[in-house]
């Protein structure tokens, strides 16, 4: 048998899933670790029209204040000016080498990713770090040099959208994620602009009930990629001080693992030396 999209959507809320009719009580669980910013899950459940779903958010059991800090360098450019790659991968550049790679360097465009690999490249060719950059290899070959980066000591993974999700490297082989800008929506997104449109055509802000929701949920996804287990540590470097300076930051930094925040380059230097100590053999 055979049926449509719409078909199977229509049978999913109907009842009439199987073969025959069933018109009794339905339930549907949906888990994930970012179906949205706020307790009412609304980012994963206003699109799906389920306004009566009942939702749940569960802590995690991981001590993140403990176990990872939060690093946002302020003497950085803002993300438009045509040097805050190179900035950024200059700033990391002593941890990177400090855990002999380690590094998960998260950027939010092609353009960003091809500058910080080339600036990496050129840093670290005389080092025992590689440099390994998305699509110069399969997501899964890339994930697995990572992991054994052998001849080599150590090395740092360049990527972009495709990695801020879905990527799970626990233990001391990742200790530094670097997301390089706030991961707004792109504009050009068929879905988004649609979803804008309505919002301002019944009075509300497209920034707040759609930019804002969606950024604060790619933002917790690549965070996440931090602390995978009870025991990883790490660093969190987010290259955009609009993350602390601007009238939304708040909510965004919400949406964050309740790390310790560092405010000055000499706190997020001892963060990384603790680090190394705890690679010492």
């Amino acid at each position: 048998m055979t049926r449509s999209i719409d078909g199977y959507y229509s049978a999913l809320f109907s009842g009439r899933a199987g073969e025959g009719s069933y018109n009794g009580p339905r339930s549907w669980v949906f888990t994930s670790a970012t179906l949205g910013d706020n307790d009412s899950l609304s980012w994963f459940c206003e699109p799906l029209g389920l306004s009566g779903a009942q939702t749940q958010v569960v802590e995690s059991p991981f001590d993140h204040a403990r176990q990872a800090a939060l690093w946002v360098p302020s003497s950085l450019p803002q993300p438009s000016d045509p040097m805050h790659t190179q900035r950024l991968t200059h700033e990391v550049l002593p941890w990177v080498k400090d855990l002999g790679g380690r590094t998960l360097f998260l950027t939010t465009s092609l353009r960003a990713l091809e500058a910080a690999a080339n600036a990496f490249r050129d840093a670290l060719q005389d080092s025992d770090i590689a440099v390994l950059v998305q699509g110069e290899d399969p997501k899964p070959r890339l994930l697995a040099r990572f992991a054994d980066p052998n001849p080599h000591s150590g090395a740092i993974l360049v990527a972009s959208v495709s990695f801020w999700e879905g990527v799970d490297m626990p233990g001391d082989m990742l200790q530094m994620v670097v997301l390089d800008k706030l991961p707004f929506p792109v504009p050009d997104d068929p879905v988004g602009k649609a979803r804008a449109q309505r919002f301002e055509a019944e009075g509300e802000s497209a920034f707040s009930r759609h930019s804002l929701p969606a950024t604060a949920v790619a933002l917790k996804q690549g965070a996440g990629r931090l602390i995978r287990t009870e025991t990883d540590r790490g660093l969190l470097v987010i290259g955009d001080t609009r993350l602390m300076r601007s009238s939304y930051g708040s909510r965004l930094r919400a949406a964050l693992p309740p790390m310790r925040v560092l405010t000055q380059p000499e706190q997020a230097s001892a963060w990384v030396q603790s680090l190394v100590t705890l690679n010492a053999p």
